[in-house]
């Protein structure tokens, strides 16, 4: 079948699978099966997003519907590694756009975890079986494979799939170079309607027309002002707020998802309302570019350590007479990988290893929360490609500072 509408070329797949497939040989697997989610949304798509350029157009993780025609498992997919051949797919769409997908190896099922079992035993698998993918699979599933499947013995190894596509090819870093572009433009147009004294709705509505004019798409768009800038929003729910930003309210937004082709970016920033800040809050968002510039990004480059960075950005946060916020609490970290979601190396004490590092050609983030008594709490974050001496900022036309 004619392949067509791809964004990433068929070598570029053929490269992936070549790699996993390095992988397993050298962890000592020969089969493996890769699961994920997709229908109605994104974060658990990644793996056989990055293997297939499969995405379920469902809307959701249905109720089961027993019966001899009802379904089981909508939303799950999975898909067979085997022999160093093109990915096996089994999944719960009946037309997946086939000439958009680099395999022509697809099983619709209505029950994809009986079509799975179905197909492995018809292979005569026994023994060990790699399973990527161990936090995407709900209990009730999983057993209902192992019920079908008692003659292999599954070993879950969630790192390889993280390992493969940490560093990214020069087609993804041209994904995130374009996906800063129209992040920037989205963000600036937001923030410049909540300085001006738009409601959140109305300034969320422009952000989210710039995204979809543009093609892209994202998860949530989160804005808070005045007295709630300790939380991430201002509504928490399914809808924005109607108030407005007053002249001299403290002000914090992002637009955030799969913007663009299944890719993680994550802007954030922090401005005053009128562009009218106090002493106060001037010094607030000042300290806070000094954390992400001095603290955090001059320390990057390939073969920084981890640990490192964290030392550094919290001797300055202390430094500075900062402490831990509730945000910090929710992202008790400094920054992250960028991928199909934030992923490991996780800059923080806690949440990295003393032995991981930062590589050329992975993409990260810079991020930080503080709060200043009597001011309110400001946030920002930054996404880059990691080079050898250095970073490439993604978002150099968003300001850091708004006045």
């Amino acid at each position: 079948m004619a392949k067509k509408d791809m964004y990433f070329p068929i070598d570029e797949y053929h490269d992936r699978w070549k790699r996993v497939y390095a992988e397993m040989k050298k962890r000592g697997y020969e089969v493996a099966i890769v699961w994920g989610k997709s229908a109605g949304t994104y974060e658990r798509s990644m793996d056989i997003l990055y293997l297939t350029n499969f995405y379920s157009t469902h809307s959701g993780q249905e109720p089961d519907a027993p019966g001899a025609t009802g379904w089981n498992a909508r939303s799950f997919c999975a898909a067979i590694l085997m022999n160093g051949e093109p990915p096996e797919l089994h999944t719960d769409l009946v037309d997946p756009y086939l000439e958009r997908m680099p395999t022509d190896r697809h099983n619709f099922a209505l029950d994809p975890i009986k079509s799975l079992a179905d197909a492995l035993n018809e292979r005569k698998i026994e023994g060990p079986v790699a399973w990527f993918g161990s936090d995407v699979l709900p209990v009730k599933y999983a057993m209902q494979l192992w019920e079908m499947t008692p003659k292999i013995e599954y070993v879950y190894d969630d790192d390889l799939m993280q390992q493969i596509r940490k560093l990214k090819s020069p087609r993804e870093l041209d994904v995130y170079r374009e996906g800063g572009e129209m992040v920037t433009l989205a963000v600036n147009e937001t923030m410049e309607a909540l300085i001006m004294g738009k409601t959140e709705a109305e300034a969320a509505a422009l952000g989210a027309a710039s995204m979809i004019r543009q093609g892209g798409f994202f998860e949530r768009i989160p804005i808070s002002h005045g007295d709630a800038t300790s939380h991430l929003e201002r509504d928490p729910t399914y809808g924005f707020s109607q108030d407005a930003p007053k002249s001299g309210d403290l002000i914090h937004m992002a637009i955030y998802g799969p913007i663009h082709q299944g890719y993680w970016f994550d802007p954030v920033r922090t401005a005053v309302g009128g562009r009218n800040p106090s002493p106060g809050q001037k010094k607030l968002i000042e300290d806070l570019v000094r954390i992400i510039q001095e603290g955090i990004e001059a320390h990057i480059r390939h073969g920084a350590k981890v640990h490192d960075v964290a030392h550094s950005v919290l001797n300055l946060q202390a430094e500075l007479g900062y402490g831990q916020t509730d945000l910090n609490k929710n992202w008790p970290y400094f920054g992250h990988g960028n991928g199909c979601l934030w992923e490991p190396p996780f800059i923080s004490l806690e949440c990295a290893t003393e032995d991981e590092i930062f590589e050329e050609n992975m993409v990260a983030s810079s991020e930080a929360f503080i709060t200043g008594d009597g001011v309110g709490t400001a946030i920002m974050e930054n996404n880059f490609i990691v080079h050898k001496d250095g970073i490439e900022h993604l978002y150099s036309k968003i300001p850091m500072i708004w006045w």
